[in-house]
């Protein structure tokens, strides 16, 4: 059955196809099951069923050809990664560049969105792309009566696999929302409050039907999906159900591609598109650069503007990691963490200090985590050589002195793994949904919620000894045409990270309190951060003390204030609203707190 998959799961090209059946977007996507000029029995065959869920990956990261994402809007709008909803707004990470380049993105990152922010309208109609996408794949197996029984199920897995991947996309970032499914003809549907259930179905189903492994490694399997369901159960605080299920992922998951789950040796590898695809990806969308296209729609799109300005990277100066969260890598004579006073123990940076005028780095205790996930003056920027400060910083004063660096290719690789085929460049490193240490944590959370507090400790402990491990801290940097010997062992800070002791986890309280700031700094940058806080039920406290302090130095959050009852979710985009009327009103409802 999958014998012609391998070209699709790598680059992910749309086929013609494709293309025909899923134009049908002249209203809304909830208005008109996708339709075109391919009637669906002459898809109801291998080949067709193929080439439906082809398209159904395809839309995995919201990007369609050249700079226009898959539904319309900017690339930027509808990234993979949610690094605006989920990065931004938790605090990761300022919008960066000038504050008034990309402005709807600043009350994303001050909780005073309102339903008119297009940015919310394109990325609902990017995932209800996927999601339409899906139940193409689904309405179609019911006809394809010369395809096996057990293809049709596969077909089935991997199509509802995606669709729970989409509703849960939808779910944590607008909560109630409309759904619609392979069995619906009346698309006028309301935002109801079933979705969690309906999520979990999608993945019990393709966790009991999807196989170990897969012949190609973009393809979904069962322990991804057992995975997603059981941060499912943890996002409906199901905490029994997740620990159960996490507990039977980590002991015995492996990748499609065959590989038993496990911590990378170098905690770096997992942004580096060398080393993708190893044993510590779960559910990850795979990326491809100078894939023929003439575009870098394959090729991390959603990202492009993230890169240091005025650098070798070209473009644009976005995305810059907040002195917030560069100072929660502080840890004390212990090497352990400082949950709450971190604030306390700054970072020294260059703030206001000229790219010209002398700089001495931090010289105090830092978790070497830092520095694979801020490019920080005069420390190695991979193996470009040392950041230089604020000649590839925008504009520091709405931004702060930090660049990103996560999804940021390599000098000694680009040639193969970076793409300048447009304006802003593109790279293979795979976006990361789900990522083994992710695993760890919320089965630590799951353990701790259950009062199972050492194997909470354990699983934290198995993060952090990781990210202490000799191979985190090769970061001086020697020569870049030899990237096996670029590196010695020689560290470019003052690392010092510890794991917690036995019996460190005296009560849930401080259990869930080092857990929580572990999943900050072990996922920083990757997206997780705001919906992190809003499951907690600690948004308010933690976003309205972060834009208190960030603001002290930078002018980009301007009246930055968390309501509780309210930004929780995003408001329903208003052209959503507009769009599904009955007799002259909107079968959607607004989420409490935002003007219809």
């Amino acid at each position: 059955m999958k014998k012609n998959i391998k070209k699709w799961l790598v680059l992910i090209p749309v086929f013609s196809s494709t293309v025909l059946i899923f134009n049908a977007c002249k209203k809304s996507f909830l208005d008109n099951p996708p339709t075109g000029s391919l009637a669906s029995s002459q898809l109801a065959n291998v080949n067709g069923l193929q080439g439906l869920l082809t398209g159904a990956y395809a839309a995995l990261d919201g990007q369609g050809s050249g700079n226009t994402a898959i539904a319309g809007g900017n690339p930027w709008e509808t990234p993979a990664d949610n690094w605006i909803y989920g990065a931004v707004a938790g605090g990761d990470n300022h919008k960066g560049s000038s504050l008034g380049d990309q402005p709807p993105i600043v009350p994303i990152a001050t909780s005073q969105s309102d339903p008119s922010n297009g940015f919310f309208n394109d990325k609902w109609n990017a995932v209800y792309e996927g999601i339409a996408r899906c139940n193409a794949v689904l309405a179609t197996c019911k006809l394809a009566t010369t395809v096996s029984a057990a293809q049709i199920t596969e077909f089935q897995a991997e199509a509802r696999f995606l669709r729970g991947h989409y509703y849960f996309d939808l779910t944590k970032m607008f909560g109630k929302v409309p759904w619609i499914d392979e069995n619906t003809t009346n698309f006028n549907q309301p935002n109801d409050s079933l979705r969690w259930s309906r999520i979990e179905a999608d993945f019990t189903f393709a966790a009991a039907n999807l196989p170990a492994t897969q012949p190609q490694v973009g393809q979904v399997n069962k322990w991804a999906a057992n995975a997603y369901l059981a941060k499912t159960y943890l996002y409906e605080q199901k905490w029994a159900q997740a620990k159960t299920l996490f507990d039977m992922v980590v002991a015995q998951g492996v990748t499609s591609n065959g590989l038993p789950y496990a911590l990378t040796a170098r905690f770096e590898d997992n942004f580096d598109a060398a080393f993708k695809n190893e044993s510590e990806s779960v559910f990850v969308i795979q990326q491809n650069a100078n894939d023929g296209t003439n575009s870098i729609a394959n090729a991390n799109g959603g990202d492009m503007l993230n890169y240091p300005y005025n650098s070798p990277f070209r473009c644009c100066g976005f995305f810059q990691p907040t002195i917030d969260l560069v100072n929660s890598f502080r840890t004390d004579a212990n090497g352990l963490p400082l949950p709450t006073t971190y604030n306390n123990f700054p970072v020294k940076n260059d703030m206001n200090i000229a790219s010209s005028a002398p700089f001495t780095p931090d010289a105090g205790n830092l978790d070497p985590r830092v520095d694979w996930t801020a490019g920080r003056r005069g420390l190695p920027y991979h193996d470009w050589g040392a950041h230089p400060g604020a000649n590839w910083i925008r504009d520091q004063a709405s931004a702060g002195p930090y660049s990103n660096k996560k999804n940021c290719y390599w000098q000694y690789n680009e040639s193969s793994f970076s793409d300048q085929s447009t304006w802003a460049p593109g790279n293979a490193i795979n976006v990361n949904i789900i990522r083994f240490a992710d695993v760890l944590l919320m089965d630590a959370e799951a353990d701790a919620q259950t009062g199972d507090l050492s194997d909470a400790l354990a699983l934290v402990n198995q993060v952090r000894a990781r990210a202490g491990g000799v191979k985190s801290i090769l970061t001086t940097y020697v020569n870049p045409t030899n990237p096996l010997g670029g590196f010695t062992t020689t560290p470019a800070a003052n690392y010092k990270i510890a794991q917690y002791p036995t019996g460190y986890f005296t009560s849930q309280a401080v259990a869930l309190q080092a857990i929580y700031f572990e999943r900050k700094l072990e996922l920083a940058c990757e997206g997780h951060r705001f919906f992190d806080l809003v499951r907690w039920g600690i948004a308010a406290t933690t976003l309205n003390a972060f834009y208190a302090y960030e603001s002290q130095f930078t002018d980009d959050l301007p009246g930055g204030n968390f309501t509780t009852g309210k930004n929780e979710v995003f408001p329903i985009p208003l052209n959503q609203i507009s769009l599904e009327q009955v007799n002259g009103k909107s079968v959607l409802t607004q989420n409490p707190g935002y003007t219809q």
